[in-house]
């Protein structure tokens, strides 16, 4: 439990189209259940810039980053950690020391969340996965090729509706890790045991991945609305794939940001309930709407 000496501090998070986040929901309930006087809100806009002001307030205790603003979030950074420096996206702001000791860290725990997913499903199948495949480019996918990578994979593939966007972010991890990028998801040379989506679910169809799985493997979906996307529909139906859906990504990289700002171990138990409980009550009410019509 947190000291009765702890100063309020205000956490957001910042990105656009993020009316939905249930970010606020984990987080708050696990500072409630550590006694912290923090609080935790969605502030959407359509650039970084706006949002400077909330930065620099010496209240500021962090913040989660998501699209457009990972890629851009390193102008307000006074250090960024080597790993987010080699993803190239900022997902989380840390701030460490006060006034004019107050330095604010750019770091990335999307790809420390997905590692731990990875690793938990090669420990479950007691042998390490070899080959993945990362659909789409942008800030995400940056997490989801790093991912691969510190786990260990051989050949990683990436796709994107965009062939030169895919090859600028193969180029920018050149230094590090291979990466092949295909023209289309019918152009995998190899049979996949890892498949991670990152761009938007409603941009997706079923018919699109019909032909993508293999015998076995893990499928995660970093897209959360809606909950149920058509890359895990498609993976279900297949008995040897085991899947992730996108809140418990959030989780786990939730998981990662909350140790970083309070020094403290997250409440995993704690932040899943508050999922779980948001999903009962909309169960509950849309089984209410039903019988009213």
């Amino acid at each position: 439990m947190a000291s009765n000496n702890v100063s309020p501090k205000n956490f957001h998070i910042f990105g656009k189209g993020i009316s939905f986040s249930v970010s606020p929901i984990i987080h708050n309930e696990a500072f409630k259940h550590c006694g912290l006087p923090f609080k935790y809100t969605i502030r959407e806009s359509d650039n970084i810039d706006e949002v400077a002001e909330l930065i620099k307030d010496n209240a500021f205790g962090g913040a989660s980053v998501t699209m457009p603003h990972k890629l851009q979030v390193h102008k307000f950074c006074d250090e960024q950690t080597e790993t987010a420096k080699l993803i190239g996206a900022i997902n989380t702001l840390v701030v460490k020391g006060e006034g004019s000791e107050r330095t604010i860290i750019g770091d990335n725990t999307d790809w420390s969340g997905l590692y731990g997913i990875i690793a938990a499903h090669s420990t479950k199948m007691q042998q390490r996965p070899k080959v993945g495949l990362v659909i789409g480019a942008g800030g995400a996918s940056r997490a989801a090729l790093y991912a691969m990578h510190k786990a260990g994979m051989e050949d990683i593939y990436l796709v994107n509706r965009t062939l030169a966007t895919a090859e600028k972010v193969r180029d920018d991890f050149g230094s590090a890790f291979d990466i092949k990028v295909v023209p289309g998801l019918s152009d995998l040379p190899k049979e996949l045991d890892v498949v991670i989506g990152t761009v938007p679910a409603e941009t997706t169809n079923e018919d699109q991945f019909a032909s993508l799985f293999g015998k076995q493997g893990l499928c995660i979906d970093m897209s959360y609305k809606p909950r149920q996307t058509p890359l895990l529909t498609v993976a279900q139906r297949l008995q040897g794939w085991d899947t992730v859906s996108g809140v418990e990504v959030l989780l786990a990289q939730a998981f990662d940001q909350f140790s970083l700002w309070t020094g403290l171990d997250a409440p995993k138990d704690v932040m899943t309930e508050a999922i779980l409980a948001l999903d009962r009550e909309g169960a509950a009410k849309a089984k209410g709407g039903m019988g009213m019509l």
